[in-house]
């Protein structure tokens, strides 16, 4: 069987990306950024996680599904760093056919992955505030499972059938990506090979793993709104919504920038913007979650700053 990846005599093996190559001059900056924001990305969600872990006021569905977003944020931004830092020092940032496909799995996992997170996390709100009554049943823990177990399928079902078509394409000549990492619309666009199926798939994920959760996330918050606003007491009303802000924060942050990540316009973007966009979805906004809630959230905070106090004591 002949390899897919090959076209006349020669067969690609690796890939270079063009990232950052317009700043030769500002690799070594480059990396010290990088790995401040990946170090404060690991130790944020890291954080997250243990406090939950560890502090049992913190076992309720919400922050249930936030030890599942610090996790995800962790394997997200774990993805494109480390093999980033390591190019910084390469004349020729190269990555392996075989690497690229894996980084291109495990970062459309995550991103689907998130995205329907969210809209789970929206949907823990509104029972919370419209239908308080009836949300010990409605968010019992194996609901809370299913939801987050739903949203990890959904990302790796999405995530294999693209990779799977993208292992399909026959390449052209040219293996230079214009980028920092391997995703989908940037292999596309090597390829030789009809990728009409692969749009038309794209475009339907698109509108279910990422239109469905962001419309589902926007009603609910509507809903959640008009709820907040038929509260009589000033002091409610504020009390109330404050259980919200840290998650519609992530949100607006997260589906932001997919927006712009992912509906880029055919012309596209010059090299630098295309790279900004990318940063700010694939590696801020993991660094900026737990600083959210950890900022926003008094429970958080004052579970991070007990796990502190035991930390300097031992």
């Amino acid at each position: 069987m002949r390899d897919l990846r090959q076209t006349g005599n020669q067969t690609i093996t690796e890939f270079i990306f063009l990232g950052f190559s317009n700043h030769p001059q500002l690799q070594g900056l480059f990396f010290l950024i990088f790995l401040v924001v990946y170090l404060v990305t690991l130790l944020g969600n890291l954080l997250i996680l243990i406090a939950i872990r560890i502090n049992p006021v913190l076992h309720t569905p919400m922050y249930y599904f936030l030890s599942n977003l610090s996790f995800l944020d962790i394997c997200y931004t774990s993805t494109t760093v480390p093999i980033m830092l390591v190019n910084f020092f390469q004349e020729k940032k190269t990555i392996t056919y075989e690497s690229c496909l894996s980084q291109l799995f495990f970062l459309v996992t995550c991103a689907g992955t998130e995205g329907v997170l969210l809209a789970a996390m929206a949907y823990d709100r509104f029972i919370a505030i419209c239908h308080p009554l009836s949300y010990p049943v409605l968010m019992n823990r194996r609901v809370c499972t299913y939801l987050a177990a739903a949203s990890w399928l959904c990302g790796l079902v999405n995530s294999l059938m693209h990779t799977g078509l993208t292992a399909t394409l026959t390449l052209c000549d040219s293996n230079e990506i214009s980028h920092f990492l391997c995703d989908i619309p940037l292999l596309l666009k090597l390829a030789c090979s009809d990728t009409s199926v692969n749009e038309f798939i794209l475009y339907v994920s698109s509108a279910t793993i990422g239109l469905s959760p962001c419309l589902f996330t926007a009603v609910s918050y509507m809903l959640i709104i008009s709820a907040i606003l038929k509260i009589q007491s000033a002091q409610g009303r504020k009390k109330t919504f404050s259980t919200c802000t840290s998650h519609l924060t992530v949100v607006l942050i997260f589906f932001g920038t997919a927006i712009f990540h992912y509906d880029q316009p055919s012309s596209g973007y010059s090299l630098d913007e295309d790279i900004l966009i990318s940063v700010l979805f694939c590696i801020v906004t993991p660094m900026l979650n737990p600083i959210i809630y950890g900022l926003r959230n008094k429970e958080v905070k004052g579970a991070i700053r007990k796990l502190s106090g035991e930390c300097r004591s031992s």
